[in-house]
């Protein structure tokens, strides 16, 4: 019998090829007919570098000129005509705040003929940004927002409020041109107003929402970034195109397609995955007790975004904090591991991508002296895993369209 790990990278590799986004943008682009003007290419996200490079080399001589913004690690080689920039995630810094305003020097002064080809991906909410407030108080308010434990839309509701791009905008700044969006989403329904905070597209969210996320967290922040929050954003774009190339439902149906070739009977629990992430280990967890002993060799896929409550000042991601949770109720059952592991390639402020742990994990670390228990209140999930060979490092994919978590039983 395989081992289950060896399946686990397998079914990881084989679904986050079907999600990079090269032959999403040929496709966007395949058909697209844009006007007599001049191209300019912004891209922005985990997946910029990749959507860039792909558009700049099916447009040629018709692009005059592009801005990439990207996270750290993610510029893998110069791409003619593109200005690179690596920069802050989640937390904006100054190269975001640098290769924003390079994107806003480059289309401030177009033509209606023009048009500029902005690229999405997840990330673009910290890489993506011209502050309101000093950037100093912006990267505060989003350390709060992150260690709060608030979800993706509410973080993004207040932040599009304290920039001068999100929220719609960079298409109003980019007006006379027309804005020809392709997206990848990494959030759950695909909302176009909140992936990345909706730089080119109308706003649905409220003042009111953004100040009652305040007073629900108790944030801490200046009059200055009060007063933005009660500016409303633009609600109507009449210069803008959106295609959407990619979400975590493309993700889970790669990795059951990658699943049921393995030989698994194969189940998609959900592909709208919101909660804590050690709730979302347990619950695997009792789903791989229910089914234990089975002859079948069974997959359970969960795909969305989790959330982290910091509790202590550990090293670790989300995913692997599944994993290590999900590590409690699967010890001692022989053929059940579970893995979760974010497409981007990147899981928290590490090197690795998620998490696997299987039967023995518990036993394993108990043996070296480490109580799971204490790790998950220290947050240092990163540092268990990597003592019992549990890291799951990919590198930078070149995607970003949210996270899948896999319970495999490898049957009797």
């Amino acid at each position: 019998m395989r081992p289950l790990r060896e399946d686990a990278d397998t079914i990881i590799a084989q679904a986050i090829k079907k999600v990079l986004p090269d032959q999403a943008v040929e496709e966007a682009l395949k058909e697209k007919e844009f006007g007599p003007g001049k191209i300019y290419i912004v891209a922005v996200g985990k997946a910029a570098w990749q959507m860039a490079n792909t558009a700049s080399r099916l447009l040629g001589d018709r692009l005059k000129h592009g801005v990439a913004v990207t996270k750290y690690g993610h510029v893998k080689a110069k791409i003619a005509g593109i200005d690179c920039y690596e920069a802050g995630h989640p937390v904006p810094d100054e190269n975001s705040f640098a290769g924003t305003q390079a994107a806003l020097d480059m289309v401030k002064s177009l033509n209606p003929e023009d048009t500029v080809l902005f690229l999405l991906s997840g990330g673009g909410s910290a890489l993506f940004e011209k502050p309101l407030i000093p950037g100093k108080e912006l990267a505060d308010i989003t350390k709060q927002l992150l260690a709060c434990g608030a979800d993706i839309v509410e973080m993004n509701t207040v932040r599009k409020r304290l920039s001068g791009v999100k929220g719609g905008k960079f298409a109003k700044l980019c007006e006379p041109a027309q804005v020809y969006s392709i997206v990848l989403s990494d959030i759950l329904g695909d909302p176009l107003d909140m992936i990345a905070s909706g730089p080119a597209y109308p706003d649905s969210s409220t003042c009111q929402m953004a100040l009652s996320i305040v007073e629900k967290y108790g944030l801490e922040i200046s009059g200055k970034a009060m007063e933005c929050l009660q500016v409303e954003t633009p609600k109507t774009l009449g210069n803008i195109e959106t295609h959407i190339t990619g979400s975590v439902k493309n993700l889970c149906r790669a990795a059951a397609q990658s699943c049921e070739s393995l030989g698994y009977e194969t189940f998609i629990l959900t592909d709208q995955l919101a909660c804590e992430a050690r709730e979302a280990g347990s619950f695997l967890a009792s789903i791989a007790k229910s089914h234990a002993g089975c002859h079948k060799r069974m997959a359970f896929l969960a795909g969305g975004e989790t959330v982290v409550h910091l509790t202590g000042n550990g090293k670790g991601g989300r995913n692997q904090e599944l994993a290590l949770s999900a590590a409690l109720g699967i010890a001692g059952i022989d053929g059940a591991a579970v893995f979760s592991v974010g497409s981007d390639g990147t899981d928290g402020p590490t090197d690795a991508a998620g998490g696997f742990c299987d039967g023995s994990t518990k036993g394993q670390l108990a043996e070296k002296g480490i109580d799971i228990y204490d790790v998950l209140k220290r947050n240092d999930a990163y540092t268990a895993l990597k003592q019992c060979g549990g890291l799951i490092v990919t590198g930078a994919t070149g995607t970003n369209v949210n996270d899948v978590a896999v319970l495999l039983l490898a049957g009797s």
